[in-house]
């Protein structure tokens, strides 16, 4: 199904004020003078998701006063260079398609506050993404990323930064230009190592690096002292820095499927901690100052080499869960 001039898809589509939804009506198409009608152009505000659409006409960059696009559910798979002409963008949607590449042209989009690309095929990113100095959420869960290009780090105002289920190896050391940011979220990379810098990231409230292969934690891992919940299982960690003990905001510390064999006595000084969770891990005993954790109200060790727990696991009388069998 395409739509045309005279076709604006009945009932099911229309404007609303300076809004025009074409969302969900199974257009394979857009003819070309769609875009250029007085009408179209003066749209602030254009849904399409939901369709079945693998192109854009290149007259979709006349549409320069809209401030949000969405092309999300659709089966794209090149964006026109055109759409660096909607320089009014602030919202651009376009996950779940099927893009392996951007253009260079969306460097033009320094309006943009948030994108959202997660669920393509993108294996790279344009240096020029470095551009969108604006943004403030950048999803790009769920694609082939390799790596990141530096120029991710002039990314300044971003709060969030979602990197789920891509392949990056390492991050760049301009990650820790970042310093808005209040949640990072790369879980199921296959991340060997972290930047240092990653401690300048001092406004995070959210970590999560689960299912991964990291083997240690930088020492600036401590600077992140905003930290909330630090989510690291599925990884390959044999030791923990002492400078974890820093992070006495945590709410929830996640380690389980490690190669943990001791903690630092440092863990003691986590007292929010409310969940801490050890499954899977190789430890052999727990330090005393386990028993400084009395805010703590679930404590997983299931599948540890414990044979026994230290008499200050007494003092944790907010425990309501305590698990613990051996491998």
């Amino acid at each position: 199904m395409g739509v045309g001039v005279d076709d604006r898809g009945g009932e099911a589509a229309g404007f609303y004020g300076w809004e025009l939804n074409l969302a969900g009506l199974g257009l394979e198409t857009l003819h070309e003078s769609l875009a250029t009608l007085p009408d179209f152009t003066t749209v602030t505000t254009l849904d399409l998701s939901g369709n079945k659409l693998t192109t854009l006409p290149d007259t979709i960059g006349n549409l320069t006063n809209l401030t949000e696009l969405d092309l999300s559910n659709n089966q794209l798979t090149v964006l026109p260079g055109t759409i660096g002409n909607l320089t009014e963008l602030i919202k651009l949607l376009l996950y779940e398609n099927k893009l392996t590449t951007l253009p260079g042209t969306i460097e033009n989009l320094t309006n943009l506050d948030w994108l959202n690309l997660a669920n393509n095929k993108l294996t790279t990113l344009p240096g020029t993404i470095g551009n969108l100095t604006n943004l403030t959420g950048l999803n790009l869960d769920r694609n082939k990323l390799a790596a990141l290009p530096d120029t991710i780090g002039n990314l300044t105002n971003l709060t969030t930064l979602r990197l789920k289920g891509n392949r990056l190896t390492t991050l760049p050391g301009t990650i820790g230009n970042l310093t808005e940011l209040t949640e990072l979220n790369l879980p199921n990379n296959k991340l060997a190592t972290l930047p240092g810098t990653i401690g300048n990231l001092t406004n995070l409230t959210e970590l999560y690096l689960d299912g991964n292969k990291l083997a240690a934690l930088p020492d600036t891992i401590g600077n992140l002292t905003n930290l909330t919940t630090l989510i690291l299982y599925g990884n390959q960690l044999t030791v923990l820095p002492d400078t974890i003990g820093n992070l006495t905001h945590l709410t929830e510390l996640n380690l389980s499927g490690n190669q943990l064999t001791v903690l630092p006595d440092t863990i003691g000084n986590l007292t929010h901690l409310t969940r801490l969770n050890l499954n899977g891990n190789q430890l052999t005993v727990l330090p005393d100052t386990i028993g400084n954790l009395t805010n703590l109200t679930a404590l997983r060790l299931n599948g540890n080499r414990l044979t026994a727990l230290p008499d200050t696991i007494g003092n944790l009388t907010e425990l309501e869960e305590l698990s613990w069998m051996t491998r």
